[in-house]
């Protein structure tokens, strides 16, 4: 059964120089709006204990307008300032909620310039994008069409640390399931190999920021040597920012490739639920866990498996899945990272992830048919015993 998503389609674009000082103007103010009323929402909290609602914000920036300081405003659409408000909106509603920190501010340099306009800031006619206070449309490089009969509702312009400029269209899109299947696959994620599939294949890390890392290196030590403020210095920047621009263009494809493949090919997905931000302190392998992303590889499998009406089933963290034989059940006691192969006392030898693989499949079958959640095998403080041997 097809079902109806919103889904963004981004592409770069080449502006021209009215264009592209004309969005500048357009990301500073959507900056110094989104910041100032994080200010006085700051002030609000901290000082009288009152919440800000996205109507008074709105009334404070038309009241900002109209002062000589701001007048600088009102020469810019006014779509993309109240979308920043309402970003802002949103980011207090997580942080009541206690899904996420505090708001922080937006930084010129670090944080993403970038500027969205719903419905009534741009116009499309034709396959041709206009935005608000332009003239002429945007010279976008359509590499894949939208989907057919369908127009965008919302359009986002951003430009990354490299200079490059992309604008994201969000359509309406009809995405048919997969055929059904009656593969699974349970996946071990790793460094040497990116993962280990419970078929016994092993996709190998393609390592980008490693066979990068010797031209990173030459520009980042060019950019050091740059007086801070001089335009040799900025073009220096922009020489490191393409150096990184690369290494992630280059990943991203390789996971969009490896997971749409694993999604199409299999009915249910099992994976592990892994701690990233606790690994990444380990100060010798986060380098190397940083370049695997897999927690960008989970958000793919996660959207993707919802779209093709796939199984994604996540098994906890705990779960000793390289320990554990496959055989015989047992679980050893130790297992230092560097054995990769493994002999159980019942005489059966495993490869360490093919082996974790298979039990992270075996264990995720298990929860999807129970519905249960995949815990470790530990004693309980209670009785002594294992969960498995209480529950039998």
């Amino acid at each position: 059964m097809t079902q109806q998503v919103k889904r963004a389609f981004k592409y770069r674009f080449y502006p021209t120089g009215e264009q592209a000082a004309e969005l500048s103007r357009t990301f500073g103010c959507v900056r110094l709006v989104y910041n100032k009323a994080l200010e006085e929402r700051t002030r609000a909290w901290y000082g009288e204990q009152r919440r800000v609602s996205y109507v008074q914000s709105s009334a404070a920036l038309t009241e900002w307008k109209k002062t000589e300081e701001l007048t600088f405003l009102t020469e810019v659409s006014s779509v993309p300032l109240q979308q920043a408000l309402r970003h802002l909106q949103t980011a207090f509603g997580s942080f009541f909620a206690k899904r996420a920190k505090y708001p922080r501010y937006k930084s010129k340099k670090k944080s993403r310039a970038s500027a969205e306009y719903t419905r009534s800031g741009f116009k499309w006619r034709d396959g041709r994008l206009t935005l608000a206070k332009m003239t002429e449309p945007l010279d976008i490089r359509w590499s894949r069409p939208l989907p057919e009969g369908s127009e965008p509702t919302t359009v986002t312009v951003s430009r990354d640390a490299a200079g490059r400029w992309f604008v994201s269209l969000l359509c309406e899109d009809t995405i048919a399931p997969g055929p059904v299947t009656n593969a699974a696959v349970g996946i071990d994620a790793g460094i040497t190999s990116l993962v280990t599939l419970s078929t016994g294949e092993k996709v190998t890390n393609p390592r980008h920021e490693r066979h990068d890392r010797a031209r990173l290196a030459k520009a980042q030590r060019e950019l050091s040597r740059k007086a801070k403020g001089s335009a040799n210095r900025e073009k220096a920047r922009r020489k490191v920012a393409r150096v990184h621009a690369r290494i992630g263009d280059r990943r991203r494809d390789f996971l969009h490739k490896l997971t749409s493949r694993i999604v199409h090919e299999n009915q249910v997905v099992v994976i592990e639920d892994l701690a990233v931000r606790n690994m990444l302190r380990n100060h010798k392998l986060a380098r190397a866990i940083s370049d695997a992303s897999w927690t960008e590889m989970r958000t793919m499998l996660e959207y993707k498996c919802a779209w093709y009406g796939r199984e994604l089933v996540t098994v906890d963290r705990w779960f000793p899945s390289s320990k554990l034989c496959g055989a015989c059940g047992t679980v050893a006691a130790k297992m230092p990272l560097n054995v990769r192969t493994w002999t159980c006392h019942c005489g059966t030898t495993h490869d360490r992830d093919v082996n974790a693989a298979k039990n992270i499949k075996a264990a995720g079958l298990a929860a999807s048919a129970c519905g249960a959640g995949v815990r470790p095998q530990r004693e309980s403080s209670r009785t002594g015993q294992s969960a498995v041997k209480q529950e039998a």
